[in-house]
């Protein structure tokens, strides 16, 4: 096939206006205190099984993996067996993000997966029914794919390893929207892979995941490898404008890395929280609202940036690679964010609106890139994935696959796994979190079910091909792409046991991209230049 041609930039013109978002009922106070009697009954349940289980090491499952568990984790912060959501409403949280929203949908204001991983805590992957035998019902651009560019010297097609389609309703249509390595961003309707607004082009391929306005603002906020991070109005007649952008050298900051922005942001309370491959970390107060028209409008303030890398760091990573290409996180009052030296850093975030700069709380380093977004559990536990290149001495000892409690800045490792095989080993993708299950994909093909409270590894598969794709569980089905092109599916219904195969689809080109699951159909993008809809004939 043809690559698409480099276009220089030009900003882009409107599109139709955004309907209204709609708001589902509340279940009342009475399944409020129903669901802080559940939790409360859980914890207890928990609290006792810990004091039950023990520490130690669990034994190896394979050549290139162990597991080693900390010697104490406290009975007031175990972990949770399970963080799948139920559906009573949460009770109020005077604080950035519910720590209890972990495994729920963002916004109720705009029902979907908005960005990457579905919400802050990075751990919402979609809503069901998943297809039983899904079939591939349309693929966009048409029957040979044509989501290419040419980017540093080379041809890339489709969607790459921190892409995702945003997927959410609009007025009772089913918008399907993303950035592609076709320099543009597409907003398509989930029914039939038509065209709801003409594709946004910028200066060069898009890795990362758009994000869709939270609450019901018409805007969409994407980064792109020319230097930019963009937001969007999609309110206009036409095509979608340019309303603002971010360079990677505005503000004075020193670029160290790149200028490519795969990171997804997060909105919330009309602050902007985003991370660039420029190796720094931003907040900026939006200041939405509309004109005098009736058209949306944005006016940015920036709040706070901080560098992803220090001193300290500089002196163990003399090649300074300290991009940021993972999605910021956000539990409580703390905002999660990691850099390809493999530093994680927290912040807290609680004065932030009354103009209090935020503090660092956490300062960790894996000794390797870390690509993985951060994962966060509902009791505020986080779940690293970190690839093993370098093999020096501080990734060999840590491990790829680490559960960290940030209460303990000074010794924060719950446990880890060990993934060292031969070559270039480690985790690409963000990992997923369900029924007490962490599951993870390395890059030497292997899919991994570890126990979530004490990291003994449960199962193993080999694909056979790199997976850097994340994966994905709803309804009980484990959804994961490898680099043969091929999406599968297994059933976890119980997931301590090595669950089988429910069905396979053949598609073009390695899956990087993480698919997005959305009642009845599957999302997901692939590396032959198109993107797919699954599902039941």
């Amino acid at each position: 096939m043809d690559p698409a041609s480099s276009p220089p930039y030009t900003p882009g013109t409107g599109s139709g206006t955004g309907p209204p978002r709609y708001r589902p009922p509340w279940l009342g106070p009475v399944v409020v205190l129903v669901a802080l009697l559940v939790v409360w009954g859980g914890y207890a349940l928990i609290s006792m099984r810990s004091d039950d289980d023990g520490g130690g090491e669990a034994a190896q499952t394979a050549d290139s993996t162990s597991t080693t568990v900390a010697d104490e984790q406290p009975d007031d912060t175990a972990s949770p067996d399970t963080t799948e959501a139920d559906d009573e409403d949460l009770a109020p949280y005077d604080g950035w993000v519910n720590p209890a929203s972990s495994g729920r949908m963002w916004s109720e204001t705009v029902p979907g997966i908005l960005t990457f991983r579905g919400n802050p805590t990075r751990t919402y992957y979609g809503q069901g029914p998943v297809p039983s035998a899904p079939k591939v019902l349309w693929s966009y651009p048409g029957a040979s794919g044509g989501l290419c560019g040419l980017s540093s010297g080379a041809t890339w097609c489709g969607n790459g390893w921190t892409g995702q389609p945003n997927v959410y309703t609009e007025d009772g249509t089913t918008v399907v929207s993303f950035g592609a390595y076709d320099y543009g961003v597409h907003w398509l309707n989930g029914a039939d892979g038509s065209q709801i607004r003409p594709t946004f082009k910028t200066g060069d391929i898009i890795k990362g995941t758009v994000t869709t306005d939270p609450d019901g603002f018409p805007l969409t906020y994407s980064g792109s490898r020319d230097n930019y991070f963009r937001i969007l109005a999609t309110d206009r007649p036409g095509a979608a404008v340019e309303l603002w952008r971010l360079g990677a050298t505005d503000f004075g900051v020193q670029q160290v890395w790149n200028n490519d922005w795969d990171s997804s942001p997060l909105i919330i309370d009309d602050y902007l929280f985003e991370a660039g491959e420029n190796s720094w970390f931003y907040i900026f107060k939006l200041n939405r609202g509309y004109d005098a028209n009736g058209l949306v409008t944005v006016n940015p303030e920036l709040v706070f940036k901080t560098p992803s890398w220090d001193a300290e760091l500089d002196t163990v990573n003399p090649e300074r690679h300290y991009s940021i290409e993972n999605s910021v996180a956000i539990s409580g009052n703390t905002v999660y964010f990691a850099n390809s030296a493999g530093l994680v850093q927290g912040w807290d975030i609680t004065g932030l609106k009354e103009g209090r700069p935020p503090t660092q709380v956490l300062r960790w380093w894996s000794g390797d890139d870390i690509d993985a977004s951060i994962v966060i559990d509902p009791d505020g536990y986080l779940y690293i994935g970190a690839e093993y290149e370098k093999r020096n001495a501080r990734s060999t000892e840590v491990g790829q696959i680490v559960k960290l409690d940030p209460r303990k800045p000074d010794d924060p490792i719950v446990w880890s796994v060990k993934d060292q095989g031969a070559g270039v080993s480690g985790v690409w993708g963000t990992l997923a979190l369900h029924d007490g299950v962490v599951y993870a994909d390395t890059n030497t093909g292997r899919v991994l079910g570890i126990d979530q409270e004490t990291g003994a590894v449960l199962w193993e598969k080999q694909l056979g091909s790199q997976t850097w794709q994340s994966p994905v569980v709803v309804d009980d089905r484990l959804i994961v792409g490898d680099c043969q092109g091929v999406l599968h599916a297994y059933d976890v219904s119980d997931p301590r046991v090595d669950p089988p195969e429910v069905w396979a689809v053949q598609l073009e080109g390695c899956i990087e991209a993480t698919p997005a699951v959305w009642e009845g159909r599957i999302y997901v993008g692939a590396r032959g230049g198109r993107i797919y809809a699954l599902g039941d004939a």
